[in-house]
C-alpha cells in the first residue's frame, strides 16, 4: 500500500476502492470548521469575562471567521481546481490547524479576532475542496448519497460543537476549545495525503484573476455590512460597506458575462434548479444559524444549563439530522428533490413556529419537539440541494461548484445571524424596559441590562449580592434603628433582585417567541419561492451532470482531432469518432468512474 496516494482517479481503471475512507477524512475536514463557529457560542461567556470583552468585541470575535471565510471561498475554489484540490485542502487544514494555535495562546481581543480571522481564511481552502474532491473521487452512482452523508456531517458539527467545548469548559479554559482542533487538523491532513486521491481540473486555463477579487470585494463587503449594520448601527462604516458590496456586485456580474473563462458563469442562476438550490440553502441557514443563536443563550441564561449540559441538550438535533439524510436519500430518488427540498423547508418552518410557543415558564421539554423537527428538516433539503449546485458544474470546476454552494450557506448563517440575532436583541430590550419597570432601577444600570440577556442577569445578580451586603451589616450593626433600616434595605433590594432576574428571564423568552415567528414568516415565503423556481421530476439532477459530462466530452473529442504527446492524428480521430457513435454511453460510463 501507498503512503502517499498519488494516483489520479481518472486514471484508475474502475471506482476508486477506499473512496468511503476518504470520504471520512473530508467529512473529518469539515466537522472542524463547521465546529469552529458553533463551539465558540458556549465558549462565549467565559471568554468574555476573562479578556473584559465589550459586545462589540465579542461580536467581531464571532465574525473574524465569518468575513474571510466567505469572501475567499470562490477564488480559493478556482485556485484549487487549477492546481491541486487536495493541495487547498492540506494547505487549508496547515492555516486553519495555525490559527488555532494562536487563539489558544491569545491574551487579548485583538489577538483572538486575529487567531478566528487566520483560522476563516484556512476553511475557505478547505470547505470547497471538501466538496469537489468529493464530487471527484466518487462515481455519479454514488455521489448523492456522499453527499448526503457530509451534509449529515454538518448537521452533527452544528450540535457536537457546544458538547465539546463544553466537555472541556468543565476543566480547562475557554482556550482549550482552540487547541482540540489541532490534532484533528493533523489526522485529517494525514488522512488526505493517504487516503484521499489527488485532483485537479483536466485543462489549465489561466484564472479570472479579476472577477475572482470582485468576488472578494463584494462578497467581504457584504458580509461586513451584514454584521456591522444591524449590530452596532447603520452609520459611515455599514453604508460605506453596502456600496462597496453593491458596486463590486454590478462590476462582478458585467465582467463574469464579458469574461471568455469566467470564474463562475453568472448564467448558470438563470436555470431554475441552480437558483432555486442556492435560494434554498441560503433561506435555511439563515433560519438554522438564526435559531442556534439564541437557543443556545436560552438554555445556558433562562434555563441556567452548563456549557455539557447545554451540548447534551442539542443532540435530539444532531440524531434527527441523521434520520432525515437517510430518509431524503431514500425519498429523493422517488419524488424529486422539488418534494424533499420543499419537505425539509416547510418542516425548518413548522419548527420555528413551534418555537413561538416558548415563554417565561418554558423547560427544555418545550425545545425538544422544534431540536428534531429542525434536525429532520436539514436532513431533508440540504443534501439534495447540494446536489444540485454540484451537478450544475463540470469537472474542471468543481471547485467553484463547492465554493457556490458554501458562500450561499455562509450569506444565509450570516443573515440569519445578524437579522435574527439584532431583531432578538430588541426585542429584549424593549420587552424588558416594560417588565422590569417596578424594580426601581437606575437608568444606567437598566440600559446595562438591556445590552445582552448576560448582562441583564449580572445586574440581576449585581442587585442581590448588594441586599446580601446590606443584609450583613445589619446582622452586625449594634443600633437596632440602624440594624431595622439595612434589614428594611436589604430586604426591599433581594426583592428587586427576584423582580429583575424574572424580567430578564420573561423578556428573553418573549424576544425568542417574537424572533421565532419573524423566522417563520421568513422561511415560510422562502418555501413557497423555492418551490415555484425548483422543477418537478426525479431525475433531473443526474440529467444536468450527464449534460455537462457530454459538454465536457464534445470539447475533448474537438482536441482529439490534433496530435498530442506522441498520440497519432488517426486514434484522436477514432477516439473522437467512437465517442459519437456510441449516442453517449461512454461518456456516461466515463462520468461513473471519474
Amino acid at each position: 500500500m501507498r503512503l502517499v496516494m498519488n494516483e489520479p482517479v481518472e486514471r484508475m481503471e474502475g471506482p476508486y476502492r477506499r473512496r468511503w475512507w476518504a470520504l471520512l477524512v473530508l467529512c473529518l475536514s469539515l466537522l472542524i470548521i463547521v465546529m469552529a463557529n458553533t463551539a465558540l457560542t458556549v465558549a462565549a461567556p467565559d471568554m468574555t469575562q476573562d479578556l473584559g470583552l465589550s459586545s462589540a468585541d465579542l461580536q467581531w470575535v464571532i465574525d473574524g471567521y465569518t468575513v474571510p471565510y466567505a469572501a475567499l471561498m470562490l477564488l480559493l475554489g478556482a485556485i484549487g481546481d487549477k492546481y491541486s484540490r487536495r493541495g487547498a485542502l492540506v494547505l487549508g487544514l496547515v492555516v486553519f490547524g495555525g490559527g488555532a494555535v494562536s487563539g489558544y495562546l491569545a491574551d487579548s481581543s485583538t489577538a483572538v479576532i486575529a487567531a478566528r480571522a487566520v483560522m476563516g481564511v484556512g476553511a475557505a481552502m478547505i470547505m470547497p475542496a471538501t466538496l469537489s474532491l468529493l464530487a471527484a473521487t466518487f462515481p455519479r452512482a454514488e455521489r448523492a448519497k456522499a453527499i448526503t452523508l457530509w451534509t449529515a456531517t454538518a448537521g452533527l458539527a452544528i450540535a457536537a460543537g457546544p458538547l465539546v467545548a463544553g466537555a472541556l469548559l468543565e476543566d480547562h479554559g475557554w482556550s482549550s476549545t482552540f487547541l482540540i482542533n489541532v490534532p484533528v487538523a493533523v489526522l485529517a491532513i494525514v488522512g488526505a495525503l493517504v487516503l484521499v486521491p489527488p485532483s485537479k481540473a483536466g485543462h489549465a486555463d489561466r484564472i479570472d484573476h479579476v472577477g475572482g477579487l470582485l468576488s472578494v470585494v463584494w462578497t467581504g463587503a457584504l458580509v461586513y455590512m451584514i454584521i456591522e449594520g444591524p449590530h452596532f448601527g447603520w452609520g459611515v462604516k455599514a453604508i460605506t460597506a453596502a456600496a462597496v458590496a453593491a458596486a463590486g456586485l454590478l462590476g462582478f456580474v458585467l465582467w463574469e458575462l464579458r469574461h471568455p473563462r469566467p470564474v463562475l458563469d453568472v448564467r448558470r442562476f438563470t436555470d431554475r434548479r441552480f437558483a432555486g438550490s442556492n435560494l434554498a440553502v441560503a433561506l435555511f441557514f439563515l433560519a438554522v444559524f438564526g435559531a442556534f443563536y439564541y437557543l443556545t443563550q436560552h438554555l445556558q441564561f433562562v434555563l441556567g444549563y452548563d456549557a455539557l449540559d447545554t451540548g447534551l441538550r442539542m443532540l435530539p438535533l444532531a440524531g434527527a439530522v441523521f434520520v432525515g439524510s437517510a430518509l431524503t436519500g431514500y425519498l429523493t430518488p422517488r419524488v424529486g428533490m422539488k418534494w424533499t427540498v420543499g419537505a425539509g423547508m416547510a418542516g425548518g418552518t413548522a419548527a420555528l413556529a413551534l418555537l413561538t410557543r416558548v415563554d417565561a415558564g418554558s423547560s427544555y421539554g418545550d425545545f425538544v419537539a422544534p431540536l428534531v423537527v429542525l434536525g429532520l428538516a436539514i436532513g431533508l433539503a440540504l443534501s439534495p440541494c447540494t446536489d444540485a449546485i454540484m451537478g450544475a458544474f463540470p469537472e474542471p470546476e468543481l471547485g467553484v461548484g463547492g465554493a457556490v454552494n458554501d458562500t450561499s450557506l455562509e450569506l444565509g448563517g450570516s443573515l440569519g445571524i445578524a437579522i435574527l440575532g439584532s431583531l432578538l436583541g430588541t426585542s429584549y430590550a424593549d420587552h424588558l424596559a416594560d417588565a422590569a419597570s417596578g424594580a426601581e432601577l437606575p437608568a444606567g444600570t437598566l440600559a446595562t441590562a438591556q445590552d445582552s440577556v448576560g448582562a441583564g442577569y449580572a445586574v440581576a445578580q449585581g442587585v442581590a449580592d448588594k441586599a446580601a451586603q446590606l443584609a450583613e451589616q445589619a446582622a452586625r450593626a449594634t443600633d437596632p434603628q440602624q440594624a431595622a433600616q439595612l434589614k428594611a434595605q436589604a430586604t426591599q433590594l433581594a426583592g428587586n433582585a427576584r423582580q429583575m432576574a424574572d424580567a430578564v428571564g420573561s423578556s428573553f423568552a418573549d424576544a425568542v417567541a417574537h424572533t421565532s415567528l419573524v423566522g417563520a414568516v421568513v422561511l415560510g415565503i422562502g418555501t413557497l419561492l423555492v418551490a415555484v423556481l425548483l422543477p418537478r421530476g426525479t431525475q433531473t439532477v443526474q440529467e444536468e451532470a450527464g449534460t455537462a459530462e457530454q459538454a465536457g466530452a464534445a470539447d475533448a473529442a474537438e482536441g482529439a482531432e490534433a496530435p498530442a504527446d506522441g498520440v497519432e492524428t488517426t486514434e484522436g480521430v477514432e477516439s473522437a469518432e467512437g465517442v459519437e457513435s456510441a449516442e453517449g454511453a461512454e461518456v456516461a460510463d466515463a462520468g461513473r468512474h471519474r
